[in-house]
């Protein structure tokens, strides 16, 4: 009777095992089918998920783009991962008939791909932070607030007006949904990273500091996009500080009456009382007019060495200018220049 219950426990024991061994069998095949799961885009998307974003916002987002091609599964998929409880803001690319357990591991880790951001010449704080708030999430306002705010200026080595100094042209790879702060953070970096050996070796030759020498090459850049001719016009504003002259710089005129469209200045624009007005005030600005190029910061420390103190707009309007050494040659110079305005019927 014993051998007899003996072999019946053991027969049920082997179908139990069979039974379980079917199951597991089962469920690895199961999340081997899951796992293999394509999604269901034909091209590369990019998604964008503000912070905050619930999981029913990523399932529309994926859905607007074509990704999802089976519900049922994704929403197993996705509970599975644990992702549906930890969603996280941010931008995502999703390539092409990529895996979708890859992608959810992706976005429930919260890997995010970087999107590109160019600097480029702004002339003020208002119009960088209005490019940044349309290419990544954060708000324009916050961002000037805390560029205008005195304490967090300070703690960059800034003020207010000089801030600007710390974005430098050039493309950076940014996280879409990076805070205003980190985003200072990050360009203090690299524009210590600009600054290298080399440039602050050049710097101190001049007797400038980084912030002026940024100040100037702004000006610089507002003068000319002519790169090969950037080292003679910051070598007339260098020589005219070194004498301590006025710099006269008409590109400071426009920035102080903030208008940017003017193409011929008057007298009235050079009793502005703004500190930019170069032709009242001596020195530099308090701060750069735009974020000049690399071109116009080397073109300040190259530290070219001539004898000019006046340079105008050629009459031929190639975007060349006319240098001179003495006013005489500058005042035939700018003669000719303004005759050409008057031909030309340009008046404002």
């Amino acid at each position: 009777m014993k051998k007899k219950n003996k072999h019946k426990n053991r027969r049920h024991n082997v179908i139990v095992g069979a039974i379980a061994a079917l199951i597991l069998a089962a469920a690895v095949a199961g999340m081997a089918l899951l796992r293999g799961q394509k999604s269901a885009n034909s091209e590369e998307v990019t998604l964008f998920l503000p912070s905050g974003t619930d999981y029913a916002a990523v399932v529309d987002s994926l859905d607007a783009h074509g990704c999802i091609a089976n519900h049922a599964i994704f929403n197993t998929m996705a509970r599975l991962r644990h992702y549906r409880d930890n969603v996280k803001g941010g931008c995502y690319v999703v390539k092409a008939r990529c895996n979708l357990w890859s992608l959810l591991t992706k976005l429930y880790y919260g890997n995010q791909d970087p999107i590109h951001v160019t600097i480029n010449k702004y002339r003020t704080k208002e119009q960088l932070s209005l490019y940044l708030d349309k290419r990544l999430e954060l708000d324009a306002d916050t961002l000037l607030a805390l560029m205008a705010d005195d304490s967090v200026c300070a703690a960059y080595g800034h003020t207010p007006q000089t801030i600007i100094c710390m974005f430098v042209q050039n493309t950076y790879d940014i996280y879409w949904n990076i805070s205003p702060r980190k985003l200072l953070d990050r360009m203090k970096k690299e524009s210590d990273r600009f600054w290298n050996s080399n440039r602050m070796a050049k710097c101190k030759a001049l007797n400038l500091n980084t912030t002026e020498v940024i100040t100037l090459a702004s000006i610089v850049e507002e003068e000319t996009n002519k790169n090969d001719e950037k080292e003679l016009i910051a070598s007339v504003y260098l020589n005219r500080l070194r004498k301590g002259m006025l710099l006269q710089a008409d590109p400071t005129l426009k920035f102080a009456a903030g208008d940017f469209t003017i193409q011929r200045l008057l007298n009235k624009h050079t009793e502005s009382d703004s500190p930019y007005n170069t032709y009242r005030f001596r020195g530099l600005p308090p701060g750069p007019i735009c974020i000049p190029g690399p071109s116009s910061i080397d073109a300040v420390l190259a530290n070219r060495q001539t004898g000019y103190l006046y340079f105008c707009a050629k009459a031929d309007f190639s975007g060349y200018h006319a240098f001179a050494t003495t006013l005489q040659q500058h005042n035939a110079n700018a003669a000719a220049f303004h005759a050409e305005l008057n031909r030309r019927k340009i008046y404002k």
